[in-house]
């Protein structure tokens, strides 16, 4: 299963991340993860949000140019080397991981993946067992 994640394209200037976490935050969307990465012209923030179609509509119409990617999210224990096996895993299927980014809540790690093939990796996964998560489960 994959999630929506949303990528917001940012001007490089103070306070426009702020600018997007107000627009979220006055339509009661929780942000459940974010990752940002910056070039000298513009910065890509990416999101992973508690009502995506809702997201979408009110950045959109607060003039952010947003686009929508699926990504693979999975649980594993926050341990080291749990990660890594997975790594593993994906590589030795030579599945490319353009980005991922992650976060720890006590026991569970989630790790959100773009993958270069997101079909292979879920079937993948899903046939280690692995937590393969849906929006509803962040």
């Amino acid at each position: 299963m994959t999630i929506k994640q949303l990528s917001v394209f940012l001007e490089n200037k103070t306070g426009r991340i702020n600018d997007v976490t107000k627009t979220l935050a006055r339509y009661g969307i929780n942000m459940h993860a974010f990752s940002m990465a910056e070039s000298t012209d513009f910065g890509i923030l990416r999101l992973i949000v508690s009502d995506v179609e809702k997201a979408v509509e009110v950045l959109r119409s607060a003039d952010f140019a947003v686009m929508l990617t699926d990504v693979v999210c999975i649980g594993c224990p926050n341990v080291a080397g749990s990660l890594s096996k997975i790594l593993d895993y994906l590589a030795a299927e030579h599945i490319f991981i353009e980005y991922m980014y992650a976060f720890a809540q006590g026991d569970t790690a989630h790790v959100v993946i773009r993958p270069s093939n997101v079909v292979k990796c879920v079937d993948l996964l899903k046939k280690l067992n692995c937590d393969v998560l849906t929006g509803k489960s962040l």
